[in-house]
């Protein structure tokens, strides 16, 4: 099972730090590559850059009240989020679509509905 983990190239988990400014201040931020990469394919599928995303990333997270103290790690769990959404079909894979332009209430609430099935699904087998 480990072996699907142990035997991917290693360039993945290689970090690599990024200078993006963000209203005008400069910040570096460290990730893995393997972050880096799907971040790379979300901005290209919306036509703006990796550094575009990330400050509309920051400025959608902060006008949502989101505490961005810890931005990269918000940076990763998009990463997560983003081939979470491609896995269960939420998502196309083809990196010529744009990745959604529905509403996202809509996936949210599909997401927030598999969650809750899957901790039933938990408790059952646990009982």
């Amino acid at each position: 099972m480990c072996n699907i983990f142990v035997g991917a190239d290693p360039q993945l988990w290689d970090s690599k730090s990024k200078s993006v400014r963000i209203d005008g201040f400069v910040t570096s931020i460290r990730m893995e590559n393997a972050f880096w990469i799907a971040l790379e394919e979300i901005a290209y599928r919306d036509q703006m850059s990796v550094n575009q995303l990330i400050q509309t990333l920051y400025h959608e997270s902060v006008e949502a009240g989101h505490d961005m103290t810890n931005f990269t790690s918000f940076l990763r769990v998009c990463a997560l989020r983003y081939h979470s959404l491609i896995a269960v079909g939420e998502v196309s894979p083809a990196l010529d679509v744009p990745i959604y332009r529905g509403e996202a209430s809509d996936i949210l609430a599909r997401e927030a509905t598999r969650r809750i099935e899957s901790e039933l699904a938990r408790v059952g087998k646990a009982s």
